[in-house]
């Protein structure tokens, strides 16, 4: 096969889309270029190994190293397991596309996508989902699309289509779509409180764009001859007639049962005596016309028809209206040593959330294409299965839980302070502890509550929501359901979760069943969306309004303090001295960064003793001000005072007392503790101070006659014997090295 090249100018850089290069043994695969940043997706789809009731569509997406011109730290030297930036980039890839499938295919589909070339700029990822599109375009499985994604930034009030990672540091939305030509199926949205009309048109001209990448896979896959193979399975008609006429009236009466484990446990029992039936006990299976994989297909289709008619005839499966929120029940400070800690429940949905502060050196670093970071917030979402009554093995967390831990995270992200008001690392963690549908929005609204409980000066609280659609495709007719339930969600045609405050949109994340979701119905759900939020954010109120005014007893205090970048190595010492000294003194932790400020966290006061060390160590004498100054040295024209850590003044024989002094020596000695006032600093740096000054009020020295005597040796350059302050060693000599020659 020749290769094959299809070029477009968006957004004022040219994509190209290039197949029958590379990876020819593939049964799809295409290789997506913008500006720098290359991407090589693949696609290859088999006939199932062995008998199952699901699509088995395994998405992969892993970022090279090379391809940024990195090498890998660790060990090895090598890429390991995938980052949450990949896994995020995975379900990003997997959403849009799953839905394109034939119900009832079930061939395996393997979608590969690697990071060739990155240019820090262009995402990769939004190029790894239009590359799987088109690979899927091209290649022998039955894919319903293609689909086209497009991201949109808002930098001062203008949208910008498919934004640089230049453009989103100036952005208040990074939105991602994607969907087939006629409607979405998919977006993805962090914002900073983005009003809901805004959030509607960035939608709409992301999809816009979406449609002309789209044109762009068709016109690739009208130069590629291939032939998708794919023979429907549908179930027998003799299966779903018996099952309706043993079943459906009786799954009408279930399906109103309320609660979740009854209803659940009726209907299992009407599937399994079902089963029964058809698979009697000691029956060859050879001889049976349906298998079990069959017939539970055939209950979970009716069970599915019978809820989508129920919710159209306005009949929820907990009795509530297509706008009723669940009940709430709202509580902080719920764990005794926590620093903070929220229970958030909806209906029979419960997240326990809570928030711990650290220091910076807690902040986790990110390793990727772009250069090494830290982060000073992040939140955990943890799902055990007791929560859904289920036993499965406990591992590490899935794509699921990382998926909506990120959700909620940049949820939370926009209503953070700034860290230089508010220093703190900050964790959140969700423990998911009862679900029947909408966890990640459990996750976000009670992380709210645990932050305000913890005392993090949050600018406004943030509440989440999930908006479900039932749809009827032959009358048109549907209906969204505020706060939808398990149920809703896997007969439902979507799964549209919007957080925010009561100013506007923090996270959007969109799920479709359905082919896709056309703008109409995005903005009456986005509209439903805030009328829900704002409803759960007055409850909300009624438990805890602000942040608390005091942190935990159990969290650390953090200061701030930010001094010369010239003068680091004074606070740290030679070795590591003098902070280890402090550290040990007061019991605080000190983290130094490059651009000269000072975090200092402890327990109790210990963080003001070391913030008034480092100051110590730091500050500038000024004249006019009084230090008590511990004398080092004697001469005989006068006494060497260090007035502050490494930091020395002369007192000349005439400013050490109120009358005349003959001999240095009567008035003090080596080690005695003297407050002096500074009353000069020459041009050098040299300080000269007064005794008199402090024991005369109104004495005023002169400042020409200290000069005499000992000045002329140059006692000290800078008034602390060292070469500007510390000998010249970068300030990790103390500045009172050989102190004791003096003498």
């Amino acid at each position: 096969m020749t290769a094959v090249t299809v070029e477009r100018e968006i957004a004022g850089r040219t994509l190209r889309l290039e197949t029958g290069k590379v990876a020819k043994q593939a049964h799809g695969a295409v290789m997506v270029t913008y500006g720098d940043t290359v991407v090589l997706a693949t696609v290859l789809t088999a006939p199932p190994q062995r008998e199952i009731d699901f699509f088995p569509l395994y998405v992969d997406y892993r970022e090279s190293q090379y391809s940024a011109g990195k090498i890998p730290g660790g060990f090895f030297k090598r890429e390991g397991r995938p980052s949450t930036k990949e896994i995020l980039t995975m379900r990003l890839i997997d959403r849009p596309i799953r839905p394109l499938f034939p119900y009832d295919f079930k061939n395996e589909v393997q979608i590969q996508c690697m990071v060739l070339s990155s240019d820090n700029q262009n995402d990769p990822d939004l190029l790894a989902l239009i590359g799987a599109s088109a690979a899927l375009a091209i290649s022998p499985a039955p894919f319903d699309g293609p689909v086209g994604a497009a991201k949109i930034g808002y930098v001062d009030g203008q949208f910008v289509v498919n934004p640089t990672h230049n453009d989103l540091a100036n952005s208040s939305m990074d939105l991602l779509t994607a969907g087939p030509k006629e409607a979405l199926n998919m977006i993805e949205m962090d914002g900073m409180e983005m009003d809901e009309a805004v959030v509607a048109q960035a939608i709409e001209l992301a999809h816009q764009t979406s449609c002309q990448v789209i044109e762009m896979i068709e016109e690739l896959a009208g130069k590629v001859t291939v032939e998708k193979t794919y023979e429907p399975t549908p179930l027998p008609e003799e299966l779903k007639t018996l099952t309706e006429q043993r079943c459906e009236e009786k799954l009408r009466e279930l399906k109103l049962i309320p609660g979740k484990a009854d209803r659940n446990n009726a209907m299992d029992e009407l599937r399994q005596a079902l089963i029964d039936e058809l698979i009697p006990a000691g029956a060859d299976p050879e001889t049976l016309p349906y298998t079990e994989a069959q017939i539970k297909e055939a209950f979970y289709k009716l069970e599915g028809r019978i809820q989508r008619e129920l919710i159209l005839s306005g009949k929820r499966p907990d009795g509530r209206g297509a706008e009723d929120l669940r009940p709430l029940s709202f509580e902080v400070g719920v764990l005794p040593r926590t620093h903070g800690s929220a229970i958030f429940a909806r209906g029979e949905t419960l997240a326990l959330v809570t928030a711990t502060l650290g220091t910076p050196r807690d902040q986790p670093i990110i390793d990727g294409l772009l250069e090494e970071y830290k982060k000073p917030f992040f939140l955990h979402y943890n799902f055990p299965p007791f929560s859904v009554g289920e036993i499965r093995p406990i591992r590490g967390p899935g794509r699921r839980e990382i998926g909506h831990g990120a959700l909620a995270e940049k949820s939370l992200q926009a209503v953070l302070p700034p860290a230089e008001e508010f220093p703190y690392t900050v964790r959140v963690v969700a423990d998911i502890l009862e679900s029947n549908g909408s966890t990640s929005q459990a996750a976000t609204t009670g992380g709210t509550m645990a932050l305000m409980d913890a005392g993090v000066p949050i600018k406004a609280p943030v509440a989440g929501i999930s908006i479900g659609m039932v749809s009827d495709e032959n009358s048109g007719n549907y209906v969204l359901l505020t706060d939808i339930v398990g149920e809703e969600d896997f007969h439902g045609d979507m799964d549209f979760k919007v957080a925010g405050t009561s100013n506007g949109i923090t996270g959007i994340q969109l799920d479709m069943k359905a082919r896709g979701i056309p703008q109409d119905r995005i903005v009456k759900t986005l509209d439903q969306a805030k009328r829900a939020r704002q409803a759960i954010l007055d409850q909300m109120a009624t438990v805890i309004q602000k942040p608390r005014e005091e942190l935990s007893e159990y969290a650390p205090r953090m200061l701030t303090v930010k001094i010369d970048p010239s003068k680091i190595g004074k606070v740290i010492g030679p070795g590591g001295k003098t902070i280890n000294k402090i550290q040990d003194e007061t019991g605080a932790t000190i983290d130094i960064e490059e651009d000269g400020t000072i975090f200092i966290a402890c327990k109790g006061a210990g963080a003001e003793q070391a913030r008034d060390m480092v100051r110590a160590i730091t500050e500038d004498p000024e004249i006019g001000n009084i230090y008590k100054g511990k004398v080092v040295s004697i001469r005989d024209f006068g006494a060497f005072i260090e007035i502050l850590p490494g930091t020395e003044g002369l007192c000349h024989v005439s400013e050490l007392a109120e009358n005349y002094v003959e001999n240095v020596n009567d008035v003090c000695q080596i080690g005695d503790e003297l407050e002096v006032k500074v009353i000069n600093i020459d041009d050098q740096g040299k300080v000269k101070v007064s005794r008199k000054a402090v024991l005369v009020p109104g004495h005023e020295p002169e400042i020409a006659r200290s000069r005499s005597g000992g000045g002329g040796r140059d006692r000290g350059r800078g008034g602390d014997r060292g070469r500007g302050g510390d000998r010249g060693r970068g300030g990790d000599r103390g500045g009172k090295s050989r102190g004791g020659d003096r003498r």
